[in-house]
């Protein structure tokens, strides 16, 4: 295939779907979606009305901005209030609530938030602000690491003394194992199509090895997702979970071996804190000694205190909706007192959060 429309062929997307339901056994079904395109191209679409009433697809923990730690949010509206710095954030971060603002609201108030496209505008922001200290939000999973990596390699062949990133970084795959060993009872991953064209195919595979639970990595069409769902069932009926690409027009065995080489140099794995999983071993990035003069967590002091945030005063429960435990419309509040003009929790923000997904096409 060479255009999308191909992909959206509503006979081919009949063809396979009665290949799933042929294919499919007659117990239930558990499958993790863990990518928040996933999830939005998933409804967008339609798909659930293809799959059979027993096949059930969990939204996963795919959203970058939805994870981040809640503390990570309360550190980075506290940097807002200090004149001298300007924070340098991607869009779906400006309306995730904090304990007592966000950084919209700061903006608003102090004019020091700026929105970026990439990490590299923050050299830009650097040179131009002299007088400033510039801080950069690094948020992302392992698609995002290798440009900010970069930034922080350039910042330190240009010897900026005013420019400084803030990591709250994850990765997916032990991500993964933690929701594998859970008791969502998951009978297969649809992996994620951007993270997988960095870390490869090889970074899933101890998951069908320890687990007993295959992955397929998918694309974002129609036709990719189904046919990923289709792969799995035929891993469940023959009882032989492995690791398959689907998305072989984009993804390889061994991933993205510059943009992994980046990541390395300037990052190194560590311990993170996600929101609704709590903290998963070696599943986030680290800024290096060789680059803690640009490490925000070295230039500025953070409170680790935890303090009830008004989201969960609320009782929205975004937590167990990253976890899979519940879907976005088991949520009290879902599309009556949160919606997408006034999101009470992060996962109606964010365009890749299972809320958002849901109110846009199921609501």
């Amino acid at each position: 295939m060479r255009y999308i429309d191909e992909f959206r062929n509503i006979n081919l997307i009949k063809k396979i779907s009665e290949k799933i339901k042929v294919a499919a056994p007659s117990d239930n079904i558990n499958i993790m979606e863990v990518c928040g395109t996933h999830t939005q191209s998933f409804f967008r679409f339609g798909l659930d009305e293809f799959l059979p009433r027993n096949l059930k697809l969990i939204a996963g923990p795919g959203c970058p901005v939805c994870v981040s730690a809640q503390e990570y949010i309360d550190n980075a509206i506290k940097l807002t209030q200090d004149k001298d710095n300007i924070i340098l954030t991607f869009g779906d971060m400006l309306r995730i609530p904090g304990a007592m603002s966000t950084l919209e609201k700061e903006r608003a108030k102090r004019g020091n938030v700026r929105v970026v496209y990439s990490a590299l505008d923050a050299l830009l922001f650097a040179r131009r602000n002299l007088g400033k200290k510039i801080i950069f939000l690094a948020v992302g999973f392992e698609t995002t690491a290798p440009t900010i990596a970069l930034s922080i390699i350039r910042a330190k062949k240009e010897n900026f003394k005013n420019l400084f990133f803030y990591s709250s970084l994850k990765l997916i795959p032990p991500a993964m194992g933690y929701l594998a060993k859970g008791r969502l009872n998951l009978s297969g991953f649809l992996c994620p199509g951007h993270v997988s064209c960095v870390t490869g195919t090889k970074s899933y595979e101890f998951i069908p090895q320890k687990y007993k639970i295959g992955c397929c990595i998918t694309g974002f069409e129609p036709l990719d997702i189904l046919e990923g769902v289709y792969f799995l069932i035929r891993q469940i009926t023959n009882n032989k979970p492995c690791v398959q690409n689907q998305y072989m027009r984009v993804v390889t065995k061994q991933g993205n071996l510059k943009a992994k080489n980046k990541i390395s140099e300037v990052f190194k794995v560590c311990d993170a804190s996600w929101r609704g999983l709590g903290k998963i071993p070696q599943s986030g990035l680290k800024i290096k000694t060789e680059f803690s003069q640009f490490d925000a967590e070295k230039k500025f002091s953070f409170s680790c205190e935890l303090r009830v945030t008004s989201y969960e005063l609320r009782k929205c429960r975004c937590g167990d909706i990253l976890k899979g435990l519940i879907s976005p419309k088991e949520c009290p509040l879902f599309s009556k007192a949160c919606k997408p003009e006034y999101p009470v929790g992060p996962c109606m923000v964010s365009s890749e959060g299972a809320c958002n997904a849901y109110y846009k096409y199921k609501k």
